[in-house]
């Protein structure tokens, strides 16, 4: 007999394996977590949550309103010759160090008593999982373990797929945040996102198709943004990581799923990874209490579809030239286009309000432009 048994062992202790072990808990399961690294865990991102991300974590039982994280209001484009913003229809986003997110959700999957097991290295076998030399029996296994998830490939869930891949750059400032939005730069070869943080700092953000020559000549590219960041103190290093787009065919298989980048993703383009792994979670939950892991099947397409259509959207403003320039010129001239654009893709509106009218007269201005 295992020494260990538990309802659910989750493989990942990043934020999709934490927020998967704090649904499973909500539903009264015993949860088992094990990750080879050790917290808090970093990674090059944006780190800005919207405020659909914010009632998703919230939806889990995690607040960050005694952080200490920055504020901002909307999402501003910046091109070479035309600028366009955009405010949230309700709510606010919030910038937070990724440290300081990971360590709100260790505190919160703690709390609701699930076993943390840092610094582990997992084993898997058809039944069960070994740790430390040690079998672990389960009910259910959690794949957590990221875009090269070794979970997905042991239960070949990896057949059919089909992604992309980006190279993201990311380093912090100590500089009191100009402007009350996320401000993305599009660049010939790059897109920039600046993110208010702490009251004092912004995160810097680099995300191209290529590897870009260095932080500070893609940085150049910007007079705006270089005047912007002259004479701010540098207060991390430049930290790199991959950006993948995933569709999968399936998320489960028998008692295996799949959650957060293991399970498929958007392009960071979209801003919503983190969110789509929270509603991801809740779902996973549901799904675990009523023994049908069908609906989490059915809840995780309808959770990846928006963002993965909003970045394959955006990534056609990285790939040309031609379209980047009359898109900003188009939204520019008509901004209520992107408020509605920003209200779908944060969930406060369908896609269908988008409308055939609104869509005819983009064209237009567009080609027009």
């Amino acid at each position: 007999m295992s020494r260990y048994e538990t309802d659910v062992f989750i493989v990942g202790g990043g934020p999709a394996g934490l927020s998967a072990a704090i649904a499973a808990r909500q539903q009264g399961f015993k949860v088992m977590v094990a990750d080879g690294a050790h917290p808090p865990i970093d990674k090059a991102c944006g780190e800005g949550l919207m405020p659909d991300s914010l009632a998703a974590l919230l939806a889990l039982g995690v607040s960050l309103d005694d952080l200490d994280t920055g504020v901002f209001h909307g999402i501003r484009f910046v091109g070479a010759t035309h600028s366009v913003e955009a405010t949230f229809p309700e709510g606010i986003g919030r910038g937070i160090r990724r440290t300081l997110l990971h360590s709100a959700l260790i505190n919160r999957a703690t709390e609701s008593g699930a076993t943390l097991l840092w610094g582990t290295r997992v084993e898997t076998c058809p039944d069960s999982v070994i740790i430390n030399g040690e079998k672990v029996s389960y009910r259910w296994l959690i794949g957590a373990d990221g875009h090269d998830s070794r979970i997905r490939k042991w239960a070949r869930l990896d057949a059919g797929s089909a992604y992309e891949r980006r190279i993201g750059i990311r380093r912090h400032f100590k500089a009191r945040s100009w402007s009350e939005f996320v401000e993305i730069y599009w660049g010939e070869n790059c897109q920039i996102y600046v993110t208010p943080m702490a009251t004092d700092q912004v995160c810097v953000a680099v995300i191209a198709k290529q590897r870009v020559e260095s932080f500070e000549a893609a940085i150049a590219q910007f007079p705006g943004l270089t005047k912007a960041l002259d004479g701010a103190e540098v207060v991390t290093n430049v930290k790199g990581a991959i950006t993948v787009s995933r569709t999968l065919p399936s998320v489960t298989s028998g008692r295996v799923a799949l959650i957060g980048e293991a399970s498929g993703s958007a392009d960071a383009i979209s801003g919503e990874g983190l969110a789509m792994c929270f509603r991801q979670a809740v779902a996973l939950g549901k799904a675990l209490a009523n023994d049908d892991l069908s609906y989490y099947e059915r809840e995780h397409r309808r959770t990846m579809m928006l963002p993965q259509f909003m970045s394959r959207t955006l990534l056609l403003m990285d790939r040309s030239r031609w379209i980047r320039a009359r898109t900003l010129c188009a939204l520019s001239t008509q901004p209520s286009i992107f408020d509605r654009m920003l209200s779908i893709h944060v969930g406060a509106v369908p896609m269908t309000k988008f409308g055939w009218k609104t869509a005819v007269n983009f064209g237009w201005q567009m080609l027009m432009a």
